[in-house]
């Protein structure tokens, strides 16, 4: 089955957590394109604010939203059709987390994380397929390396993210079999420098810190976008293919590097100053900015991204590069 997607300049892009972080690195980068962009958030001021930066005439809604709960993405549904027609992708992006120990997180806290990643995409993707059903577009799921390498002191998180995987295989699988034009996407990021330590609730005695390398939002908001035109089953952000493949493959050299390195890693040993999160409900303090407060270097690119959403491109590139080195060493052979 060949699927067929528009060019964004064409498109309306329903993005749900779109108030910060990836979210807002996708719609500013999908407007910038000539797309239609529908901003989806529980922070209504970070939204509005938001908003006025992107508009240009009728080009960009908001819809303030709680993602775990089916109304209200009903409503972001019903919405979009009103304002512009419909929508040709819908970006499963929010997220909640909290770090700690597996035996010092509340199943309250467990539940939230949940709600929020698996039943907000859960939700979201039944709400897409109806939708797109007959029509076709496209379904990206933001899954993360945590989707098959779990880490210390994410367990909710990394089950939220295992659970959206599992969800999203099949789906695509029964699509597929269907013969329905839906492109189903799930992307894998890697550390990405966002608002995600500040909006995560923490239990740690010290605040949690990524693991190198991390990356830019923006480099993850340009893999989304072009999967948002070009059909694809799973993209990988960074090293993000690498850890999942020593995690398949290599599970006991996996847990020793999570228990001799990892471990210690994540424990920044400096204090947290926002313990809370926005696990139970916006944070108004942190919204609004698409990059975090990542200490060391953030990189701005992914050579094995780029190389795998653009094959063609990159081994021209390389082609080309060979002819001139050869050229080059024939030169100062004569």
């Amino acid at each position: 089955m060949s699927i067929t997607l528009k060019p964004l300049r064409e498109q309306v892009i329903v993005i749900t957590g779109a108030s910060s972080g990836i979210g807002l690195a996708t719609a500013r980068m999908a407007v910038d394109a000539g797309a239609k962009v529908v901003l989806v958030a529980r922070n209504e001021d970070a939204l509005i604010e938001i908003e006025r930066e992107l508009k240009s005439g009728d080009n960009v809604l908001y819809v303030v939203a709680d993602v775990g709960e089916r109304e209200d993405l009903e409503r972001v549904a019903r919405e979009t059709t009103a304002r512009f027609g419909g929508f040709d992708t819908w970006i499963n992006n929010a997220g909640s987390s909290i770090w700690g120990r597996f035996d010092q997180v509340s199943d309250e806290d467990t539940r939230q994380v949940m709600r929020t990643n698996f039943w907000g995409t859960h939700y979201g993707s039944s709400i897409a397929v109806a939708h797109l059903r007959n029509k076709g577009g496209a379904l990206i799921n933001i899954g993360s390396v945590e989707s098959v390498a779990a880490l210390p002191f994410h367990a909710s998180y990394s089950a939220s993210k295992h659970a959206i995987k599992a969800m999203t295989d099949v789906l695509r699988l029964e699509l597929e079999k269907s013969g329905t034009p839906i492109s189903v996407t799930l992307v894998r990021p890697a550390s990405t420098d966002t608002q995600f330590m500040d909006h995560s609730k923490n239990v740690m005695p010290s605040a949690p810190i990524f693991p190198p390398p991390v990356y830019a939002p923006e480099v993850v908001a340009q893999a989304i976008l072009h999967a948002a035109e070009h059909p694809q089953r799973d993209v990988y952000i960074g090293n993000a293919k690498l850890l999942s493949r020593l995690a398949e493959n290599a599970p006991r050299l996996t847990d020793w590097v999570r228990r001799s390195v990892i471990y210690d890693w994540l424990q920044s040993g400096k204090p947290d100053s926002n313990r809370k999160g926005a696990l139970h409900a916006a944070d108004p303090t942190v919204d609004g900015h698409a990059s975090g407060r990542y200490p060391g270097h953030v990189a701005q690119s992914s050579l094995y991204t780029r190389a795998s959403q653009h094959p063609i491109a990159t081994t021209a590139a390389v082609a080309l590069g060979a002819l001139a080195l050869f050229s080059l060493v024939g030169r100062k052979r004569h």
